[in-house]
């Protein structure tokens, strides 16, 4: 149970980073030919601000005791940790550093090479949060779940359908 948990914190924080950076930049505009808008691009500044907000909503969220807070650290830096690998991984593809894919392969062995990074830091949150989750209360553990929940209305029960955790909307 530990484990889905603090994976689905990480994949809340850092994967609502890489929502954001896919995103067009600009204003918001009718693409024409679809139902669907399209959404402003923030900025590399802009997805760091908001993993700190996300982080730091969730600490406050968890009103954690003198005891657990000692925690809190090594799980917020391998958070922190994770958000680095992906704005390095975006700034790497916006400066040009890296060019775009010859072929399928490429774009394959690429695509393979960034999650099995990305499985080593998830690994790393994994470890890093067990600690603090095992020390929180059942009431906090709540919290948890419901902060480390993806935004977006069609995220909702995602983690719960999947973990078996209780949901009050579904």
């Amino acid at each position: 149970m530990l484990k889905p948990v603090v994976a689905a914190a990480v994949l809340a924080i850092a994967g609502s980073t890489f929502v954001y950076a896919q995103q067009r930049s600009g204003e918001p505009e009718f693409d024409g030919g679809s139902r669907f808008w399209q959404h402003p691009r923030p900025g590399i500044g802009d997805v760091k601000a908001f993993a700190d907000a996300r982080i730091a909503a969730l600490k406050a969220g968890l009103q954690l005791t003198p005891d657990q807070e000692k925690n809190w650290a090594p799980f917020e830096q391998a958070l922190r940790d994770v958000v680095k690998l992906r704005v390095e991984r975006i700034q790497a593809r916006e400066s040009g550093e890296q060019p775009p894919p010859a072929n399928f392969f490429d774009r394959l062995q690429r695509r393979a090479d960034a999650m099995a990074q990305f499985g080593g830091a998830l690994k790393h949150v994994a470890e890093a949060g067990g600690p603090l989750y095992q020390s929180l209360d059942d009431a906090q553990k709540h919290r948890f779940v419901l902060l480390a929940r993806p935004m977006g209305h069609h995220h909702h029960g995602h983690f719960t359908e999947r973990y078996g955790e209780q949901d009050e909307e579904h």
